[in-house]
C-alpha cells in the first residue's frame, strides 16, 4: 500500500481515535493531570474507551509510580531471571536497574553511550541501541561488548532507536536520526544514511535494511504468532502513523498497510504487543500547546483491528513500555523523568 493513499478502513480508525481522544480529553479537568496514587478502585486513571478493554483492567490494580528522578527515560526492558527492570536515562547517558525484590534503582552502565533501545536476545544476552556510536551492542555473559552494527553499506548508522529480537534469533531494530540532531541525546551529526529499520540475520549476522521508505522509523514489534511486524512512522505527515507488514521468509516484508494514525495532537512513540494481538503505545502530544497536551500522556491501548479501546493516563508523556513481573503481566512505563507500572489482565507477547 503506497503511504500516501489510505483506505476506506483506515479513515474510519481515524475517527474513531479522534471521538475517542475527544472522550478523553472532555472527562478529564483542563487542569494539568497530577499523579497521585490511587487510594481506591477502580484507578480512575485506567480509562475504558471500549467495553472490550474491561477484560484486560483489573478493578484491584492502580497505577504506580516506582522510580523518579530521571532525565528521559527510555528502551525497558524485564530481566525475569533477575527480577529487576533495566532503562536507558538517556541525556544523563546512563542505564538504570530498578530491583522489584527491594524497589530500589541502581547504576547499571555509565557512562552507555546515550544508549536508547534495549532488548534481550534468545540467550537472555542485553542488546543495546547507542545513539553515541551509532552502533547496536550485545552485552556477553562475562560483561564484555559486542558490536552486531555500527555501518551499512561503508556508512555510519544514523543513531538506532529501538530494537527487538524475533524467535529465529532475527534482531530488527530502527534507526531514524534522532540522536545525531543535537547534543542532549548524543553528540551532533550528518546523516549519512536513509532513515531505515534493518535486520541482523541470526545464521550470518549480515545486516539488511528492509525498509527505507519511513520518516522517523521509531517503536516497533512482532504480532503474537511474529506474522507481522508494527512499525511507528514518527514523521509521516501529518500525524504519526504505525504501519503493519507480513513477515515472510527471511524476514521479507510485504503488503504494506495503516493500522493506527494518531490523528493530530496525539503521538505514538514506543510499542509493545500483549498476547492477544493488542498494541499498547506510549502516548503523548505532538508537542502542540494547550491543556489538552497534558491529557494525552500515557498510554493508549489498540485492539488487533487498530482500534483504541483503552488509555492509561499518565502525569508525563510515555516514550516506552514493556510487559514483565513474574507472571508477564505488569506494564512498565517509561515515562520522562519517571517508570510507572501496572498490573493487567494480559500478558506479554513475547
Amino acid at each position: 500500500m503506497d503511504a500516501h493513499c489510505h483506505s476506506g478502513g483506515a479513515a474510519t480508525r481515524r475517527s474513531f481515535v479522534a471521538g475517542a481522544l475527544a472522550t478523553v480529553a472532555g472527562a478529564a479537568s483542563a487542569q494539568a493531570f497530577e499523579f497521585k496514587p490511587q487510594q481506591r478502585y477502580p484507578d480512575p486513571s485506567v480509562q475504558v474507551l471500549d467495553p472490550e478493554f474491561a477484560r484486560y483492567r483489573i478493578y484491584s490494580s492502580s497505577v504506580e509510580q516506582i522510580a523518579t528522578g530521571f532525565r528521559w527515560v527510555e528502551g525497558p526492558v524485564w530481566v525475569a531471571d533477575g527480577r529487576y527492570l533495566l532503562f536507558s536515562d538517556i541525556p544523563n547517558n546512563r542505564m538504570l536497574r530498578w530491583d522489584e525484590t527491594t524497589g530500589q534503582v541502581g547504576v547499571f552502565r555509565s557512562p552507555a553511550n546515550f544508549s536508547n533501545g534495549l532488548a534481550r536476545d534468545r540467550q537472555g544476552r542485553l542488546l543495546a541501541c547507542e545513539h553515541l556510536t551509532r552502533r547496536v551492542t550485545r552485552t556477553e555473559y562475562d560483561g564484555s561488548i559486542t558490536v552486531l552494527a555500527d555501518g551499512f553499506g561503508g556508512k555510519s548508522l544514523n543513531s538506532p532507536n529501538d530494537i527487538v529480537c524475533a524467535r529465529d534469533g532475527g534482531i530488527w531494530f530502527t534507526d531514524p536520526p534522532f540522536g545525531i540532531g543535537g547534543h542532549w541525546e548524543g553528540d551532533k551529526a550528518q546523516a549519512e544514511l536513509p532513515q531505515s529499520v534493518y535486520r541482523i540475520d541470526p545464521a550470518s549476522g549480515r545486516l539488511d535494511a528492509v525498509l527505507t521508505d519511513l520518516a522517523g522509523p521509531n517503536g516497533l514489534c512482532f504480532s503474537p504468532d511474529e506474522k507481522r511486524l508494527y512499525v511507528v512512522e514518527s514523521r509521516h505527515q501529518p500525524h504519526r502513523v504505525v504501519w503493519a507488514y507480513d513477515v515472510g521468509e527471511g524476514g521479507r516484508l510485504s503488503n504494506k498497510r495503516l493500522h493506527i494514525d494518531a490523528n493530530g495532537p496525539g503521538a505514538l512513540d514506543g510499542i509493545k504487543c500483549d498476547e492477544f494481538g493488542n498494541l499498547w503505545c506510549g502516548w503523548g502530544s505532538n508537542g502542540a500547546p494547550g491543556a489538552q497536551a497534558a491529557e494525552l500522556d500515557g498510554v493508549m491501548v489498540f485492539n488487533p483491528a487498530g482500534k483504541p479501546i483503552g488509555h492509561i493516563r499518565l502525569p508525563e508523556r510515555c516514550a516506552n513500555l514493556c510487559f514483565g513481573g513474574s507472571k508477564n503481566n505488569r506494564l512498565f512505563m517509561a515515562s520522562s523523568h519517571s517508570i510507572y507500572a501496572l498490573y493487567v489482565e494480559a500478558r506479554g507477547a513475547a
